[in-house]
């Protein structure tokens, strides 16, 4: 699949994470995704993680949210770079937290292989909620 064509199906799941349509956020991942997680260096892999993941993210996490914004955006031939900023309501007494987070949506064959983040481990906490503690060392992991 031409890269221009997983641009397309990238920007189709970032699109469906920001509305909370699990189908269509599923459906743009190959089988076996992986999550890795820097600069902690774990990573999570699987259908069946991804579908506890994103259950989490829409049901606990996203309510969170009080706003984002779309920093930059970059891609090459191995995946979608986005860069955001996240303000939360999980601040002190009510009040806004803000988070940067930079996501790598990384490409397979004809979808998404996975994502590799770089965000703070709080935030990690926040969004993969349990399941975050299935989170494995990354160096047993092979590059993709």
């Amino acid at each position: 699949m031409a890269t221009s064509d997983l641009v397309t199906v990238a920007r189709a799941h970032a699109q469906a994470e920001a509305d909370g349509d699990l189908a269509t956020v599923l459906a743009t991942l190959e089988d076996d995704p992986v999550y890795e997680l820097q600069p902690v260096g774990v990573v999570l892999r699987g259908t069946g993680v991804a579908r506890r993941y994103y259950d989490h993210f829409f049901t606990a996490f996203q309510p969170l949210i009080a706003d984002y914004t779309l920093r930059g955006e970059w891609a090459n031939d191995d995946g979608l770079l986005q860069e955001y900023t996240i303000w939360t309501t999980t601040g002190p007494d009510g009040g806004r937290e803000r988070h940067e987070v930079i996501g790598i949506l990384t490409f397979g064959g004809a979808k998404l292989s996975g994502e590799r983040l770089y965000a703070s481990e709080r935030l990690y906490r926040m969004m993969f909620g349990p399941v975050y503690e299935e989170a494995v060392a990354a160096v047993n992991t092979p590059p993709r």
